[in-house]
């Protein structure tokens, strides 16, 4: 006998921890991370929220599993998580383009990578390889250090924002801006003068492609001069 809410056992399919994490990227981006609760997720399932604890122990887990399965996410996109044959920075442009690509796929989650305490099994196996890259191109590992504590999240494809409005109206909103013309001329030339790109390529508020590229490029350039 089956409950009001789950489905006969026949045609369910067994429930796992990739199910569950797989269930919640899919609702996330449909509908958002804020609707990734235990209750909407059971109902995605068509099963009991209690029966989600028997393989996530709480909300956090959920998404530290959810990190992960982006990340594996990734690994996949690149063909695997080995380290590449060939020329260093040719090699970590195309897997932070290929992890931006994802990302772009799931807007919502670098704002969950940013929460997390927990590095997950998989976020160890990229962050290792993109360093084995550097290592392998000739980077000490004094180096490789320092070039992953300045790659920070530009590593897994996106960049992290210096000051994010609570939501879509207040980042269109430049009436303080405005307002303040007199005293801002710089930034009141600058957004004059810039174009951003569509939203298809924007994971902040201010972040299209170009921007990423060029920060990603002004970095690599950069690392090359420290080697030689």
């Amino acid at each position: 006998m089956t409950t009001a809410t789950e489905k006969p056992s026949e045609t369910r399919t067994p429930l796992s921890r990739e199910r569950i994490f797989a269930a919640a990227i899919e609702l996330a981006d449909r509908v958002g991370i804020g609707a990734v609760t235990m209750r909407n997720l059971a109902q995605e399932l068509g099963v009991e929220a209690m029966s989600l604890y028997h393989h996530v122990a709480n909300k956090e887990a959920l998404l530290d599993g959810v990190v992960d399965a982006v990340v594996e996410e990734i690994g996949q996109a690149l063909g695997g998580f080995d380290i590449p044959s060939g020329e260093w920075k040719q090699s970590l442009r195309h897997r932070i383009l290929t992890a931006r690509r994802v990302m772009l796929r799931h807007k919502w989650a670098p704002a969950v990578i940013e929460t997390r305490t927990t590095i997950t099994p998989t976020l160890l196996r990229y962050m290792d390889t993109t360093l084995g890259i550097m290592v392998e191109g000739g980077f000490s590992f004094d180096l490789g250090h320092h070039a992953m504590h300045a790659l920070g999240s530009l590593a897994l494809g996106f960049n992290q924002e210096l000051f994010v409005p609570a939501n879509q109206e207040q980042a269109e909103d430049t009436s303080m801006i405005e307002d303040l013309a007199p005293q801002l001329p710089y930034l009141v030339a600058m957004m004059a003068d810039i174009e951003h790109e569509g939203p298809d390529s924007t994971l902040g508020w201010c972040d299209d492609q170009t921007e990423f590229e060029f920060t990603l490029d002004l970095m690599l350039d950069g690392l090359e001069r420290r080697m030689a």
